[in-house]
């Protein structure tokens, strides 16, 4: 009685036939989507830790941050730029992870497909809503009570 000592690939029995992906090639995308991980993680590890100093340790920390904090953070460009990068790349970092665990545990091309639509779709509402606030922010609108307004506001 010989004993096998060959181990099937994960889930290589759990699959129907009608279920198993085509072997078309994806070209160079995958190799770009992992190196673009590598790369956002250390991009983004910078500006999450420089937003959180700014926040949270510089001047009277976390309880200097209101309406008025976020308002004159966002009067300058530099913030701006900032908080955009911070937005972008946490958004698509985020969903090209969750794209590549789509990718893994969906079986049917179907339910892959549509998972993917579902995620690209938020995340593009994501960032265009976000950018939007970021860049449209005004913390001193025309018109508003004075005594409203934070107090870099010329009333």
């Amino acid at each position: 009685m010989a004993v096998s000592t060959e181990i099937q690939a994960p889930r290589s029995g759990r699959i129907a036939p009608e279920y198993k992906r085509h072997g078309r090639s994806k070209g160079n995308f995958e190799m770009f989507a992992w190196l673009f991980m590598r790369l956002s993680g250390v991009v983004l590890v910078v500006l999450i830790f420089g937003h959180l100093f700014v926040n949270l340790m510089v001047g009277e920390g976390v309880h200097a941050i209101d309406f008025g904090f976020v308002g004159g953070k966002w009067a300058d460009p530099f913030w701006q730029v900032w908080d955009l990068a911070m937005l972008w790349l946490a958004m698509l970092h985020g969903t090209n992870g969750v794209r590549t665990i789509i990718n893994d545990y969906a079986e049917k091309d179907g339910t892959r497909m549509t998972l993917k639509t579902v995620l690209y779709l938020a995340s593009a509402v994501v960032i265009v809503l976000g950018t939007l606030v970021i860049f449209t922010f005004d913390p001193c609108p025309a018109g508003a009570a004075a005594d409203l307004l934070p107090s870099f506001c010329r009333a």
